[in-house]
Formats: C-alpha cells, sequence, structure tokens
C-alpha cells in the first residue's frame, strides 16, 4: 500500500548569592537527588497513568525534548473520557522525573520503554510521540513491532533535523542562567525568561524551557540533563539506520507551519512506514497539541477508528 498524503481540514472540535544552573541537576521535590542509572541498563521511567473503563488497548505517549509527560495531560484525560482507553503519558530519560543518565540515544530510550511495558504487563499499546518521542516511537516500532499496535508521530520524520532546529541555542542560552536562591518562584522565572530571551527569541520556547526550572529548599535547577542532551544532540537530530519495515497502521501528523514533514521525507516514510498515512493541521507549529489540542485529539480519535 503506498503512503496516503493529504491535508486534513479543521475541525468542528476542532518552572542572595547568584548561581549557575549546573547540567544534570535534578532538585525536584519528588527527587531531591539525581538518580544516576548506569550507561547500559534500562532506566525505570515514571510515568503517569488516566485509566479509562474500556478494555480497548491503551495508548502511551512519550514527549519531545526538554518536555515531560505533563506535556500531554489535558489530551490524556480527554481521550480517556472521548475512547475510554487507559492513557500512560511517560517522562523520557533525563526529564521530568525519570532517572539521568549519561546516555542518551534512540536504542536507549526504546530499552527504557519496553522495559516499562513489561513492568506494566502491557503485551500490546497505541504508541504516540511527538518530535524526539515520535522517533523512540517509531525505532520502538521498527524493532519491536509485536508491541505496537498502532503508531502516530507527531511534527517529526526519520530523516536528520539538525538544520531545523536551534536547540545548540537552547541549551547554551539555559546553561549560562543564574538565578539569586531563596527567592519566590515567580520572580525566579522572570529572572530565567529575562536571560533566556537574548539566545530564545520566541515567547512560546522560552515558557516551554521554563517548564523544566524547578526548586528546593531555596534553590533553583533545570531538571533535564543539559550535560547529557548536550553531548548526544546530534545523535538525537538524525535518526538511526533501519532494514526493517513496520506494517501497521501509521499516522504523521505534522504541524502546516511547522518544517519538520517535509516532502522530502516522504520516500523514507513511506519505506520503513508503508502503511502511513501523512496529515497536516491548519495553524499549527512544531507544538501541534499545544496550538490544536482539539484538532490533535480529534485526529487521533479518527486514526483509532479507522
Amino acid at each position: 500500500m503506498s503512503v496516503l498524503f493529504r491535508l486534513i481540514r479543521r475541525g468542528l472540535l476542532t518552572g542572595r548569592t547568584s548561581f549557575r544552573l549546573y547540567p544534570g541537576q535534578d532538585v525536584c521535590g519528588l527527587a531531591p537527588n539525581v538518580r544516576t542509572a548506569s550507561s547500559s541498563s534500562p532506566v525505570n521511567l515514571t510515568y503517569d497513568v488516566f485509566d479509562g473503563k474500556g478494555e480497548s488497548t491503551p495508548l502511551v505517549f512519550l514527549h519531545g525534548l526538554f518536555g515531560s509527560k505533563s506535556n500531554f495531560h489535558s489530551i490524556a484525560k480527554s481521550l480517556v473520557q472521548r475512547t475510554g482507553r487507559k492513557v500512560l503519558t511517560v517522562d523520557a530519560r533525563n526529564h521530568g522525573n525519570s532517572p539521568h543518565s549519561s546516555l542518551l540515544t534512540y536504542e536507549a530510550m526504546t530499552g527504557d520503554l519496553k522495559h516499562l511495558l513489561a513492568q506494566l504487563h502491557i503485551e500490546k499499546c497505541i504508541l504516540i510521540g511527538h518530535s524526539m518521542g515520535g522517533k523512540t516511537a517509531m525505532a520502538t516500532a521498527l524493532t519491536q513491532p509485536s508491541l505496537v499496535e498502532r503508531l502516530v508521530v507527531v511534527d517529526i520524520s526519520p530523516a536528520q533535523t539538525t538544520t531545523r532546529t536551534n536547540f545548540h541555542c537552547y541549551i547554551r542560552a539555559m546553561q549560562e542562567v543564574k538565578i539569586s536562591s531563596d527567592i519566590p518562584r515567580s520572580t525566579a522565572r522572570r529572572m530565567a525568561e529575562d536571560q533566556l530571551r537574548s539566545l530564545v527569541k520566541e515567547h512560546s520556547v522560552r515558557q516551554f524551557l521554563l517548564t523544566n526550572l524547578v526548586e528546593q529548599n531555596g534553590h533553583y535547577a533545570w531538571r533535564v540533563n543539559l550535560e547529557a542532551i548536550s553531548a548526544h544532540l546530534d545523535n538525537l537530530m538524525s535518526f538511526p539506520s533501519f532494514d526493517t519495515v513496520y506494517e501497521g497502521p501509521t499516522l504523521f501528523l505534522g504541524g502546516a507551519s511547522s518544517a519538520y514533514i517535509s516532502s522530502e521525507d516522504y520516500p523514507e516514510i513511506q519505506r520503513l512506514f508503508p502503511h502511513a498515512d501523512i496529515q497536516y493541521i491548519p495553524d499549527a507549529s512544531h507544538w501541534i497539541h499545544a496550538d490544536k489540542p482539539l484538532d490533535f485529539i480529534s485526529s487521533i480519535i479518527s486514526f483509532l477508528q479507522s
């Protein structure tokens, strides 16, 4: 079956002395000390479960670079109500409340996900991944197809994305931020945003990065492992080479205002995912689920029913 290319139309539902925020510090309230995993073993990912009453295959959401499981909480709640399915949102290693590791590759993240699904006795899932999470989802489907009943890849493709991103600038900006200790969180966020502004021009991106600013005992730090992200950024912008294919139903969902899924990517998408449908949501950027949540939810539901 050839890849179907079409645009979807908008439906009716349609974060005294100053200190630097050192990369790799994790001072979340739930994880006061950095939990560092050995580089070769899977880490125990943190996750949230939204229980549905139905017995259908659960949905599993994987966030993008600098994101966390909370990025999909409102989406998850809506999908539970609309579909009755159980929904999981997952923190990748070096993100959110999941452990830190010096290793950050798609092979490692795929291993983490396989480990989590085994722990939860989930034999098959609907895998939905955004950006970095989308590449993890693709790699999982290509290496462990029996785990993935259906696949949704959100605004990313199995292609090199380095030229389309400013992540090097974001990391540098975050590493250079200095914030006074023992100040209110709202003040700390303002200080951090002011310092990010010179390198991170877009207000929405600054707000997204600031979701990683955490406080404990009066001190502020970034919960993402900036050191590991920086060390592996080129690999994260790329994608492993595969000779296998995933034969299951697949949806590539792009933002019409985003360049992350271009026509140049179509042949590789078709090679790896022969039953893929590619759709674009109008007036949506890379963060489709934040820009157009109702359209995003409707697209997921339509795909599940197809």
